[in-house]
């Protein structure tokens, strides 16, 4: 009996359709993960592939996927703290994810977002609903209305946990393996407006604490497909993206099975 594998499923926005590419790989060599926790869109992948959804079918709704889907501008953002009400990407979210909770699902799973009243990580789990835990973990600071729930107002969890390595290893996986779509830091040298500097900002500051923190996580295999300049932000290369986590899916699957034997 083999050891007990965890996937860390990282935030990355766009960029983060390469994991549906990675966990195709994976099941196509017979590698079903035990567990997955994910952050921002790998806790929507994360959720998806855990419900039972194949790589394939959530290859067809990224591909179906359009920006009017999820863009519903607020009439007033500086009142509700965000350009988007959020209300169709929840929507999307509950068509795909029903009223299941995280005990239905036939993996186990988790979703990390960020309680930024205390600036504590919220795991969702357990009988907590798996549309609502990924709403909160997907929900980008500024861009997406909060979650509010239970004296929280909850965020994206690529906030504090990019990739959710130290939760996967709580859940009692043996053997982890991270995978990060944003990669470290690249030069980016271009105009700047008030969005895309604050967008920066983030970035450098998320990629210097993911840098840190896995100074001490350690996970036993951390990858990074090479998605170039894609932007994280602009729903464009997405069959691209896929492919290069498919084929880096395939690269690693020869040393992700001598983990888990």
């Amino acid at each position: 009996m083999g050891k007990k594998l965890g996937l860390a499923l990282g935030s990355g926005g766009s960029r983060g359709v390469a994991q549906i590419g990675f966990l195709k790989a994976l099941e196509e060599n017979g590698i079903k993960p035990d567990y997955i926790a994910g952050s921002s869109m790998g806790a929507v992948v994360g959720a998806c592939y855990a419900s039972g959804m194949s790589p394939d079918s959530m290859y067809d709704e990224v591909l179906k996927l359009k920006f009017s889907d999820i863009f519903d501008l607020s009439m007033n953002p500086f009142g509700s703290a965000a350009l988007l009400r959020a209300k169709k990407m929840r929507k999307k979210l509950n068509s795909l994810l029903k009223d299941l909770t995280f005990d239905d699902l036939k993996i186990p799973f988790r979703a990390v977002a960020v309680d930024i009243v205390t600036g504590d990580i919220k795991i969702f789990s357990g009988k907590d609903s798996v549309a609502e835990g990924v709403a909160a973990s997907s929900s980008i600071p500024c861009i997406f209305r909060p979650v509010y729930k239970d004296k929280m107002v909850l965020v994206d969890g690529g906030v504090k946990c990019r990739v959710p390595i130290e939760e996967v290893k709580d859940m009692g996986a043996e053997v982890v393996v991270g995978i990060d779509v944003l990669g470290k830091t690249r030069n980016c040298d271009k105009k700047y407006n008030i969005l895309s500097m604050m967008f920066r900002f983030f970035e450098i500051v998320d990629s210097e604490l993911t840098a840190q923190k896995l100074k001490s996580q350690k996970p036993d295999l951390f990858i990074e497909p090479d998605l170039g300049d894609m932007s994280q932000y602009k729903f464009k290369n997405i069959e691209q993206a896929i492919e290069t986590g498919y084929n880096c899916g395939k690269e690693y699957v020869g040393k992700i099975q001598k983990l888990i034997e």
